[in-house]
C-alpha cells in the first residue's frame, strides 16, 4: 500500500498531491513555451482548487508564487510576475513579545493577580478583610467555570496566599456565603439559559392560545 505518510511532503496542501503530480510532470517539458502554457493551465487548476485565494489582494501573483514553490522554486517558465525568491518565505517570523509577566493561574485570570498585588498594600482591618472576602468570592466564581468540582473555601484561601506569594494572609474564621452547586457557571462566550428563555417563550405561546 502507498501511504500519505510514505510519500513527499507537500509544500502547499491546500492544492493536493495531483497539483504536485501536473506540475512535476510541466517541469518535463523540454519545451519553455509550452511549459509556460501548461503553467497557466495548472494555475487556473489552482484557483478553482484554492477559490478563497481570491479574497487576496493581487491573488493571480499569489498563485503563480504558490506554482514556484510547489516547484520548488525551480521553474523554468515565462510568468507575468517576477519569480520569488525561497529565503523570503522560509524565514521565520519575528515572535511579539509578551506583554507583562507570566499568568500564575490561568483560570483566575491577570486581573486576579492585580487585585491581589493591590490589597498586599492595604492596611490590616475590617475593610480590608471585607475585600478578601469578595475577591475570594470571586475566584470561587471563576474556579467553578473551569473547573465542575466542588471547591471548599480553604481551597480559594490557599491559592489566594499562593497567588500573593506569601504577602497576603487570609484572616483566620473567615467563611464564605453559601454557593449553590447546581448554578449554570458558563465559561466566557458561552451562552447561558438559552434553552430556558426559549421554554418561556414557548409556555407563553402555549398560554396565549389557550
Amino acid at each position: 500500500m502507498d501511504y500519505n505518510t510514505t510519500r513527499e511532503k507537500l509544500s502547499m496542501p491546500e492544492y493536493g498531491r495531483n497539483v504536485l503530480k501536473m506540475v512535476e510532470q510541466m517541469k518535463q517539458i523540454p519545451d519553455k513555451a509550452k511549459r509556460t502554457e501548461q503553467a497557466r493551465a495548472i494555475v487556473k487548476v489552482m484557483e478553482i482548487l484554492n477559490p478563497q485565494v481570491r479574497q487576496l489582494d493581487n491573488f493571480d501573483h499569489k498563485l503563480w508564487d504558490h506554482l514556484y514553490m510547489i516547484a520548488g522554486y525551480d521553474l523554468d517558465v515565462d510568468s507575468p510576475y517576477p519569480a520569488p525568491v525561497a529565503e523570503e518565505f522560509s524565514t521565520r517570523p519575528v515572535p511579539i513579545p509578551m506583554k507583562g509577566e507570566k499568568i500564575k493561574a490561568t483560570h483566575y485570570g491577570r486581573n486576579i493577580e492585580k487585585i491581589i498585588n493591590l490589597l498586599c498594600d492595604e492596611p490590616d482591618g475590617e475593610v480590608k478583610t471585607e475585600m478578601i472576602r469578595s475577591l475570594a468570592i470571586y475566584m470561587r466564581q471563576q474556579y467553578l467555570i473551569w473547573n465542575k468540582d466542588n471547591v471548599s473555601d480553604e481551597t480559594i484561601f490557599k491559592d489566594i496566599e499562593k497567588l500573593s506569594e506569601g504577602r497576603l494572609t487570609v484572616p483566620e474564621g473567615l467563611r464564605l456565603h453559601q454557593i449553590n452547586y447546581e448554578g449554570n457557571f458558563a465559561r466566557p462566550g458561552m451562552s447561558i439559559n438559552v434553552g430556558g428563555q426559549g421554554k418561556n417563550r414557548n409556555f407563553r405561546k402555549k398560554g396565549k392560545r389557550k
